[in-house]
Order: C-alpha cells, then structure tokens, then sequence
C-alpha cells in the first residue's frame, strides 16, 4: 500500500514523526495517479473487488468529487464475512455503560452531558451512518485535488484532454469513492466508538459503541468485559461533551483541513518541463482517446504539488487541536475513572499503544491531509490539562475551551508548564483589576 497523504508525496515535513502505519492511502490519489498508471485500469480495480463488477454504472457518478455510492459499496463489502449485527444484550450493556460514564464524568468537569440517545453500531451501521461526515470533510479536498490537476496543465496538454474530460471527472469520482470505501471498510473494523478518529461522526447526540470491536479491543487484556465497555464508554462520553458544548471546535478541525486543501498548488514550470520529458519518453505521446496513455502521465510524477507555508500551518493548527482534544478527554477519563475503574491505567496505557503504533484517528489524519501525529504533542497535551487540573482545578481548565484564543498554541505545547503558571498569572492580574475597580476613587468629590 502507498503511504502518500491525501493527492501526492510522501509524508516526510517532521523528522520527529513517526513511521507511517499500514493505514495506507485510502483518501489519496494513490490508485488515480499511481496504481492505475503503473499497469492497472478501472476495470482491474474492479476485478479485484468483487462488488464492483456490479457497479460500473456508477462511472456515470454526478453527485460530487467522490462517488459515495461506490464508497459505500466497497466499505461494506469488505465487511461481509465478519460482520455481526448488534444483539438487544449488547444495546442494553452499551446504554448503561454510557449512563454510568456520564455520571462519573459530572465529578470531573463542569461541561454537561452530550449525549441524547445511545447507541450499539454493528461495523455496517459504523460506514452507513458516518458517510455524511465523511461527505462534509473529503469533499472539499477531493475537488481542490482535481482542480489543482486540471488547472496546472499547459494549454497544449489542457486540449488534449479535453475531449475526455467528462470521463477523466467520472474516473476521478470512482476512483475516489474506491479509496474511500477501501479506507472506510477498514476503519470500521478497528473504531470503538463514534470518535475515535478524532472527530465526532455520529449525528449531533447520539453516543455510540461497537460492541463487535469492543470485544476485539478486550482481547487479550486480562481485564473483564464490562470494566473494558465502561472505559471506553467513558472516553466517547466524554468526547460528546467536548464537542457538545465547544460549539466552534467541530468546525476549527473541519476548517484545519480545509485551509490545507485551499493550499494545493502546482508549479506550473515544472508541470511543463515534466510533460515535456513523459510525452516524450511515451510512444505515441498524448492519445486522447486512449486511457492507457492518459493513465501514464498522471502516474508519471508531473502532477506532484507543492506544500505551501499556509499549509504547514493549517497541519500545525490541525495537529495541535487534535492534541488537545485527545488530552483533555485523556485527562477527564482518568480523573472520573481513577477511585471507581480498577484496570484504568493499564487500559489507558493500551490506548496510548494503540495511538502509537496507529489508532483510527492518527490512521484518519496521516493518509487524509499527509499528518502525523506526534506522540509528543499528545504527551505534552495531556500534560497541560493535568497541570491545569492540580494548579488551577477543573473548571479553570475548562474555561480554556471558551474560545480558540485561549487554547495553547503550538508553541506552547513545546513548555506546556510554562503555559500553565501564565493561566496563574493572567488570573491573578484579573483578580487585581477586579480589585482595584471595586475601590472607590478617593479623589471621587461624591465619596462619603
């Protein structure tokens, strides 16, 4: 599997980060550009998956960048043969664990409850269900991608294509819904919960479990059934809470990823130059009516983009929310859990293996927009918000999340304590103000 981000090239802007994981490129143009180019065809691909010999109908796609319908299709595909429905048993254990979560949770913040309903996902109902919130952040993406492509062409390659634009648009749109429902149908084997990519993809209260892959997570823990359910339980309630009550923070990561896309650019010099030396090193150069040469220049490495400042800060600002999100929900899991769960550290420390060695969210990120998540940034994100609990208590803690500028930046995630003793500071510089604002002024003719 390649491990290019979202579009083109390698994920290589941090030395610190980590290896990519085996996540591979499921929302990228891995197939388009690459796979396809290097010998394949639409038809391969769907030779391949057994579904899609049904679906060629659906090149005709005019819904969008990515053909949804095909996503759907090849995500639960692949998850036939192990799939399971959820049993009312499994329904019933899931919303108590949910209640019970939520009742530890109001000991260890004062955000209240978001969670309306519960529910028990089956793998199937996990891709159904979160297609919408997929739709809303791959979209955007996926059309700048193409658009990028299009756009950069030189007037003299643009005519050529254009007699087969309308079916270049419709591949593009299938091969998009293909990587995506690959990625999909993978994620669903793996999320516990409906936020364990970082984002919440459930509608707008709804908490939710998989109770197939909760039992495969407990696998091999040496922990009971039910202390593993609540564990988890407790970081989706607590997740919901997040995102419930930070009305903007949902949009800010949806807007991370969207200001990346916004930075896609080619060079249209190199574009050029490149076509110049793949049209020439083709036979026959350019056909037009020929896929097959098509498919050789897009997979030729001419249409590589460049990674603009702008986007390295929308990654920095991305990975650092997602930082603070997962350790704030670290932080509140373990002050709920820490005199009631018996085996919380060590289910904490499998989650932070987990997060390591590539969970669903750093898997999301890393293939979506090229990010990966540094282990240390989390790190230094839980630190902050522990910090903040012991000096300044809970509610300090979570007055942060009352608007984005309050939040630690990046670099302040680089001396997270130093971050901390400024909360105490500006506090006691407020309560000085305050003070001093309540004396009356001695000078004050109306005094006495």
């Amino acid at each position: 599997m390649s491990d290019v981000p979202f579009g083109f090239g390698p994920s290589d802007r941090d030395p610190e980060r980590r290896e990519p994981g085996p996540a591979g490129d499921p929302f990228g143009l891995g197939a388009l550009f690459g796979g396809i180019a290097g010998g394949g065809s639409p038809e391969d691909l769907m030779g391949k998956m057994p579904l899609f010999a049904e679906l060629q109908k659906l090149m005709n796609w005019s819904g969008g960048p990515v053909n949804w319908d095909l996503a759907r299709q090849g995500a639960i595909s692949q998850l036939a043969a192990g799939h399971q429905p959820s049993s009312d048993a499994e329904r019933t254990a899931v919303a108590e664990s949910l209640r019970l979560a939520d009742l530890w949770l109001d000991q260890a913040t004062e955000l209240p409850s978001g969670i309306e309903r519960t529910a028990a996902w089956s793998r199937v109902e996990w891709v159904e269900k979160t297609l919408p919130a997929w739709g809303s952040l791959i979209d955007p993406l996926a059309e700048k991608v193409v658009a990028a492509m299009t756009s950069a062409l030189p007037q003299e390659a643009a005519m050529a294509f254009g007699p087969v634009a309308g079916i270049m648009g419709r591949m593009g749109g299938m091969m998009f819904g293909a990587q995506v429902g690959q990625a999909l149908g993978k994620l669903a084997d793996e999320v516990v919960t409906s936020t364990d990519v970082g984002l919440p993809l459930a509608p707008a209260g709804t908490g939710v479990l998989v109770p197939q892959n909760v039992a495969a997570f407990a696998a091999g823990l040496d922990r009971p059934a039910d202390e593993v359910r609540l564990f988890l339980a407790l970081r989706e309630a607590a997740s919901q809470r997040l995102f419930a009550h930070v009305p903007w923070l949902r949009q800010q990561l949806q807007d991370a990823v969207h200001a990346y896309a916004r930075g896609i650019t080619i060079d249209r010099e190199a574009i050029e130059r490149g076509l110049a030396e793949a049209m020439s090193g083709m036979e026959g150069g350019i056909d037009p009516g020929n896929p097959e040469s098509i498919q050789q220049l897009l997979g030729s490495g001419v249409l590589e983009p460049e990674e603009t400042p702008e986007q390295q800060m929308a990654l920095r600002r991305l990975e650092t929310l997602l930082a603070l999100v997962e350790g704030w929900v670290d932080t509140v899991v373990a002050e709920a859990a820490k005199d009631r769960l018996p085996g919380h550290s060590a289910l904490a420390e499998t989650m932070r293996r987990r997060r390591a060695s590539g969970g669903p969210a750093e898997q999301t990120f890393a293939t979506l927009v090229g990010l990966e998540l540094r282990p240390r940034r989390l790190r230094d994100a839980a630190t902050v918000w522990g910090a903040m609990t012991q000096q300044h208590g809970s509610d300090a803690r979570d007055r942060l999340w009352s608007h984005p500028d309050l939040l630690p930046t990046s670099a302040d995630l680089d001396e997270p304590l130093d971050f901390v003793t400024r909360q105490g500071l500006d506090d006691e510089l407020e309560a000085l103000t305050a003070d001093d604002a309540e004396k009356p002024d001695e000078d004050d003719p109306g005094r006495g």
